[in-house]
């Protein structure tokens, strides 16, 4: 077979990869679309507006595969230790510029929300120890943030986070009850309502 005849479908194979790979980072975290679940529109999305426009609340939570993470102090946990709470799980790296740039705002939700009834957890997936991490929290001045890291960089894809940043909110058996892909303001006023929200229920 001559080359110009295997030219064609090496080339349509390529692009039907492509256009997966988009299909797959546009419904995000076990084939979901942008309306929730089946199409309808969750609890939660009502507070999706303003600088929470991208937030796409699911109608029925969705149980997450297990990850495993370090603490701060090197302490290997897992999202099980937070269930009781609603939690913002923020995936994120310090090679991530939007990461970098969001992540004073995330800071700033814990300091107004954080407590016994809701967390931010943002989880770096940079690879190696916790050097990296450290460092960018000091150079910022993230006071508030635990320190959270997987160091074998695998959480994002057992996760489905396609992206980075990507954010899950869990309810407070630890399910996936919304998610935003890219970059927010998450301490504007918009963000504070949607996590009121789901405190009070509206994601259950």
């Amino acid at each position: 077979m001559t080359r110009s005849k295997l030219a064609l479908p090496l080339g349509a194979l390529v692009l039907a990869g492509l256009v997966a790979v988009g299909l797959i980072y546009a419904i995000g975290p076990f084939g979901r679309n942008a309306e929730g679940q089946n199409g309808a529109a969750g609890p939660l999305a009502p507070y999706a507006q303003g600088e929470m426009a991208k937030f796409v609340s699911f109608a029925e939570p969705e149980a997450l595969p297990a990850v495993s993470f370090l603490n701060g102090q090197g302490e290997e946990m897992s999202l099980d230790a937070f269930k009781g709470k609603v939690v913002l799980l923020n995936l994120w790296a310090t090679w991530c510029a939007p990461c970098r740039h969001e992540m004073p705002a995330l800071d700033g939700l814990q300091v107004v929300l954080g407590g016994e009834d809701f967390e931010v957890v943002a989880l770096s997936v940079d690879a190696g120890d916790q050097s990296k991490p450290r460092v960018f929290y000091e150079e910022v001045g993230i006071e508030n943030l635990a320190l959270y890291q997987d160091t074998k960089a695998r959480a994002h894809v057992t996760l489905g986070a396609f992206g980075l940043p990507t954010t899950l909110l869990l309810d407070r058996e630890g399910r996936m009850i919304g998610k935003l892909v890219g970059p927010a303001e998450w301490a504007s006023a918009e963000a504070q309502a949607l996590i009121k929200a789901a405190l009070e229920g509206g994601g259950a």
